[in-house]
């Protein structure tokens, strides 16, 4: 017994000894001074400080003249002195009545100098690195920014970059630091292989992850680049992907990278074990908390007896039914999902237990890691405050939100153990990320009030001045005088509740074909409130002055006077009576379920909105709109979507102002493909030219159907899918005298194929459609192309 203490004391001296060495020499030297006695000195005399004012030293050190002090007292002294980061060395001694401490000053950052770097500029190494100009200098720190340089060109694919650094000692204390960077070649991802999978193939797992092979345009996606981090998070997505479709049993076995030094390429490889396909068995839901009624929980959970076992599903039925039993004042309850295998049927019984959980509450939240994000912007994102209960779901939710502000690169939350035991500290880890943004966007569309080319300059902030509000000012310009100017900003948290308040003012300059032209100034006030994580309601008030004026090409020739066979009497009496100021409140409700916004399988998106107009101005008229799209995952195998959509909309004028022909609805792309815009519905049969006949309805019906699959042939990495889609819409409805007899509600249709392209300029889009049902008079576009970018 006495050998192990023995040991156990000699191995406790040597572990203090070895961390003492290993963060800079601290000698402690009191002269007849123990822990048991306490000693007192005079005065402090600071030695060998030059850049540092002696008092900020002694402001440090906790020991007074004329007051006791100890040995522990000096050890913590110069435990403090190092914290500070300015000296390399201290020593603490004593002589006579004083207490010499003797330091030795870090030396002190001139310049950081990257040579040999070309790839990657100077402004973005030195946000990689930690030392600065006049910040103290040394060793550790700099062997950490070598590291961090290297690990700047892995993520740009220059693995085999190597990065010297040394110092130039300028004299009196002050150092240049200089990096000797040789970027080396540029590795790339040549082939990505699955191992062992059999229910779905290596293009359907490849648009899983997002790693991605090189192609000729991974120059500006840079989603070829191998990273250790990047195929881990793969390696989840890929979890998920499967677990999610009845794999409950599947493993990444392993997945390496290989490079070949002769081409300098990798070559990722996955090993799977997917193991068999499950369907739920019987579902139930059971109660240990006394007062909780079971029964009145079954329609919240998901997961059904037969179906494909997901997941998802699971997490989305234990958040529903914990909400719901805290709800009922059961706050410390506890959802936990017991599964039950049936190796030979390949089904998994799920039991939905509620337990009382230990009563905890949280003591504080600390957050970490937020350098610009204040505190209140990341706290309001929790529905648990200080001295609330602790709830996991409610941690989970306040997860997924922090993750949707996009302000961060990574979120964890853990907790640590509180003052007392029914207490827990919750500790908020973030990395932020970049959240402004400096565009120049160019566009081109065949379809809408303005086709052909349009550019676009914008600054856009997404947590403006860390607060997290929204602001964006952009100007952009295009064919016929298009012009267009705006300024947007979102409050998210108006008055510190959950409600997105904002504005938005804009100019808007067009010319419609070659016919008119407008001139929109106005501005909305808006708000918005989440009525469930999927459910807004939103309400706006919007004023404009609207000018209309028609262009030269419809004048009669030599004349100011409007030909009304170029352009409907209904336009030139418009713009005759123009400018317009339309005073408007406007009220929405939009549900979205959408998996992902840029590549969406499965949700829906459901938005209806109604535009009050007639608080003074002009314009007197009730709107109603509705949007609805419809996506499911038809073969996950083949990576086929179905989209089904559906769309709205009515009009009526009121009051003694009939409605203006410009407030009526006009088709285009979203409403039925195959036709020009404004080129179907009531028109103007008297006008030759059928670009100012067309004047739009009071009603409109649209319908479509489409199914998006992969491009056969094309390497998944280009992000291009193809579609199929047949389209179907009525517009009619006009009680102006210029549109007699053509306001029947004849459906049109149309069936077509179409090219999507997830470029990294923006999404494009080419439609090629050819209508199959129409009414003499139509107009017909066979081609459409959309384009939005950014570069």
């Amino acid at each position: 017994m006495a050998a192990s203490s023995r040991f156990v004391g000699a191995a406790s001296a040597l572990a203090i000894s070895a961390a003492l060495v290993s963060s800079g020499a601290i000698v402690t030297t009191v002269a007849g001074v123990t822990v048991a006695q306490a000693a007192t000195v005079s005065r402090i005399e600071v030695r060998g400080n030059a850049r540092v004012d002696a008092q900020t030293v002694r402001d440090n050190l906790g020991i007074t003249p004329g007051k006791p002090f100890t040995n522990a007292d000096i050890d913590e002294a110069t435990k403090r002195l190092f914290a500070t980061g300015l000296f390399s060395d201290v020593r603490i001694s004593q002589a006579g009545g004083a207490l010499i401490v003797q330091v030795s000053e870090h030396q002190v950052v001139n310049q950081v100098i990257f040579q040999g770097n070309k790839k990657i500029k100077d402004p973005q190494l030195q946000n990689a690195v930690q030392l600065k100009p006049r910040a103290s200098f040394d060793q550790a720190t700099l062997d950490a920014d070598v590291e961090a340089v290297r690990a700047a060109y892995r993520n740009v694919g220059r693995s085999d970059a190597t990065v010297n650094a040394r110092t130039m000692d300028l004299g009196e204390g002050r150092v240049n630091v200089v990096f000797e960077i040789n970027e080396g070649d540029r590795t790339k991802i040549t082939a990505i292989n699955f191992v062992g999978n059999q229910a779905f193939g290596d293009r359907r797992l490849s648009d899983v992850i997002s790693t991605k092979r090189s192609n000729p345009l991974s120059w500006l996606t840079r989603n070829d680049v191998y990273s250790e981090d990047r195929l881990r998070a793969d390696e989840e997505a890929l979890r998920r992907f499967y677990y999610n479709r009845g794999y409950a049993d599947f493993r990444v076995v392993s997945s390496t990278a290989d490079l070949d030094p002769a081409t300098n390429d990798y070559t990722i490889t996955i090993t799977v074990e997917e193991g068999e396909k499950y369907t739920f068995g019987p579902i139930q839901i059971e109660s240990s908390v006394e007062g909780v009624d079971t029964s009145q929980l079954n329609g919240l959970v998901k997961t059904r007896e037969g179906d494909t076992y997901s997941a998802k599903d699971v997490e989305d039925s234990i958040i529903k039914v914990s909400e719901r039993v805290a709800g009922q004042g059961y706050a410390f309850a506890k959802v936990e999902p017991r599964g039950d295998r049936n190796f030979e049927n390949h089904t998994i019984s799920v039991t939905y237990a509620i337990d009382q959980g230990p009563r905890a509450y949280v003591e504080r939240i600390e957050i970490r890691g937020n350098e610009k994000t204040r505190d209140f912007v990341i706290r309001r994102e929790f529905d648990v405050s200080e001295g609330d209960a602790f709830n996991q779901v409610l941690i989970q939710r306040a997860k997924r939100r922090l993750e949707a502000l996009d302000f961060f690169t990574t979120v964890n939350i853990s907790t640590a153990p509180g003052s007392q035991p029914d207490q827990v500290i919750l500790v908020v880890d973030v990395v932020e990320k970049s959240t402004g943004e400096f565009s120049i966007g160019g566009g081109y569309t065949t379809g809408g009030e303005n086709p052909g080319p349009t550019v676009e300059g914008s600054i856009t902030e997404r947590n403006f001045l860390g607060r997290g509000q929204y602001i964006r000012i952009a100007a952009g310009a295009g064919l016929d005088n298009n012009r267009s100017y705006s300024l947007s900003f979102t409050e998210p948290y108006f008055l510190g509740q959950r409600i997105a308040a904002g504005f938005d003012i804009y100019k808007r300059q067009s010319g419609v074909s070659d016919k008119y032209e407008t001139d929109v100034t106005g501005g909305t006030i808006r708000f918005g409130l989440p009525i469930s994580e999927a459910l807004v309601a939103g309400v706006a008030y919007n004023l404009s002055r609207e000018e209309y004026t028609i262009d030269d090409e419809a004048m009669i020739p030599g004349t100011n006077i409007p030909d009304p066979t170029e352009i409907s009497q209904a336009f030139i009496d418009a713009a005759e009576e123009s400018p317009w100021i339309k005073s408007s409140v406007s009220w929405s409700l939009t549900y979205n379920t959408i998996d992902d916004t840029k590549n969406p399988h499965d949700g829906i998106y459901a938005k209806f909105n109604q535009e009050y107009a007639g608080l003074g101005g002009d314009a007197n008229f009730l709107k109603s709109t509705f949007k609805g799209q419809y996506y499911k995952t038809l073969s996950d195998e083949m990576d086929i979507v179905g989209l089904l959509g559906v769309g709205a909309g009515y009009i009526a004028g009121f009051g003694d102002e009939d409605l203006r022909v410009f407030d009526l609805f006009k088709n285009n792309s979203e409403m039925i493909r195959g036709f020009k815009y404004a080129g179907i519905g009531p028109r103007d049969t008297t006008v030759t030219d059928s670009k100012g006949s067309f004047l739009g309805g009071t009603t409109y019906f649209n319908a479509s159907a489409e199914a998006q699959f992969p491009m056969p042939v094309i390497p998944e990495s280009l992000g291009i899918r193809g579609a199929v889609f047949a389209d179907a819409a009525t517009l009619y409805g006009n009680d102006l005298p210029e549109a007699q007899g053509t306001t029947g509600s004849e459906w049109r249709a149309s069936l077509g194929a179409s090219i999507m392209w997830a470029s990294p300029f923006g999404p494009l889009r080419f439609d090629y459609a050819v209508p199959v049902k129409k009414v003499d008079g139509d107009q017909e576009q066979n081609f459409n192309f959309g384009m939005s970018s950014k570069f």
